[in-house]
């Protein structure tokens, strides 16, 4: 109870401060705002925040829209799979986790080519058993004009009885995501 409290005041006051930096940025172009649509095909490799998994990997599609210059939505849903241990498989009783998340989210643009996102969305568990999860991604990255995409992010899945043993309900991942983004607006 206390870990869903305060993932739910994580995730409040990260989306306060991304809104509050996003209303006070600067542009993050001079043409102005560009309205572009892209489409963004990403991989990543985590590292896991539980112990009994050694390595996450992963693919998505991205598409994002931009709102204004300096403030763009996303929508993305890709696949990620959690490898155990070798020293936890037979604790655990599989060898792997795999998790389709759906998000939603904000990239906000402080500075030209930075951003500073926030994702929130539903994580469906493909193994039997796993259900569905409440997935959140806050994470920080740099986008370049030719199209590629460079972030770091915090993902975080939690569900109250969820299948995470000796984890509690939640697991999660430091993740660098490296992708290409295709301007669908040419």
């Amino acid at each position: 109870m206390i870990m869903k409290k305060s993932t739910k005041f994580v995730a409040s006051a990260v989306a306060a401060v991304a809104l509050f930096i996003g209303m006070n940025a600067s542009a993050q172009t001079n043409d102005g705002d560009s309205k572009a649509l892209r489409l963004g095909v990403g991989v990543s490799a985590g590292i896991p925040t539980n112990d009994d998994y050694n390595i996450a990997l992963g693919g998505d599609l991205r598409l994002q829209k931009d709102f204004f210059s300096n403030i763009s939505g996303t929508l993305s849903a890709g696949y990620t799979n959690f490898s155990v241990k070798d020293e936890s498989k037979s604790a655990l009783g599989y060898d792997s986790q795999g998790w389709i998340p759906v998000k939603a989210g904000i990239k906000i643009f402080p500075v030209s080519r930075f951003y500073i996102s926030g994702e929130v969305g539903a994580a469906f568990g493909t193994d039997k058993g796993q259900g569905t999860a409440l997935v959140y991604a806050p994470g920080i990255g740099v986008g370049t004009n030719t199209g590629l995409d460079i972030g770091l992010r915090y993902e975080g899945l939690a569900k109250d009885n969820i299948n995470f043993p000796r984890s509690g309900s939640n697991l999660g991942q430091v993740a660098l995501r490296l992708a290409y983004g295709f301007n669908l607006n040419k």
